[in-house]
């Protein structure tokens, strides 16, 4: 895909560990990462992609050499020697749909400050992980120019401890994405119908519903 802005898509979201229960497996820490998954599935579509994050000193190499390797460009990529990675674990139930979360370790994105490089400024699209609020809205923030499409995940973690500052970023963008169980959190509404109604009210003109 072509884009008629310089930088196609910037991606801000988690580069961290994962460990995933389901009733059909369970896997220990592997690389994980909202920020991780995004920039490599757009690789498939797009040549020119930026990716906003940070990481402890122990995150895996060759995990940033394959990011590289997929025209993913990590100038905007903190890497902090001396602490340790985002780390997230969680179970999933049979359905597939609903999960507990059984550990956060918030690590070196407890404090993270998302700086945009100067060479990032102009997406022509931007991305938002599964970060806290806050931080995604400070990305917003400090674009200088608004780009074309501004897409936002979240989860349930923050609607937990963060739900004013949700809903502040949620008035700054395009589209939201979460899942039904999220969805009826938000909303306060158990039908989807309702809650899509509410949550659109909030700010995002479109509203994706994941099932799962």
């Amino acid at each position: 895909q072509t884009c008629a802005l310089p930088i196609c898509l910037l991606t801000v979201g988690s580069v961290a560990f994962d460990a995933i229960e389901t009733p059909f497996g369970k896997t220990d820490k592997i690389v994980g990462g909202a920020g991780t998954f995004i920039a490599l599935s757009a690789s498939n579509f797009i040549k020119d992609q930026r990716i906003v994050s940070v990481v402890g000193g122990d995150f895996p190499q060759e995990t940033l050499d394959l990011l590289r390797s997929k025209g993913v460009a990590l100038e905007g990529l903190q890497i902090k020697q001396d602490e340790k990675t985002f780390f997230w674990s969680g179970r999933y139930h049979n359905d597939m749909n609903s999960r507990d979360t059984l550990v956060t370790e918030l690590n070196v994105l407890g404090d993270f400050d998302p700086i945009i490089p100067d060479a990032y400024q102009g997406a022509e699209y931007l991305m938002l992980g599964n970060l806290s609020p806050q931080v995604q809205r400070q990305v917003i923030e400090r674009l200088t120019k608004r780009p074309k499409l501004i897409a936002m995940d979240t989860m349930n973690f923050w609607m937990d401890i963060a739900l004013d500052d949700l809903k502040e970023t949620l008035k700054l963008i395009d589209v939201l994405i979460i899942n039904d169980e999220e969805a009826r959190q938000l909303s306060g509404e158990y039908s989807l119908v309702k809650a899509s109604r509410v949550i659109r009210a909030m700010g995002p003109k479109t509203l994706i519903i994941k099932k799962g």
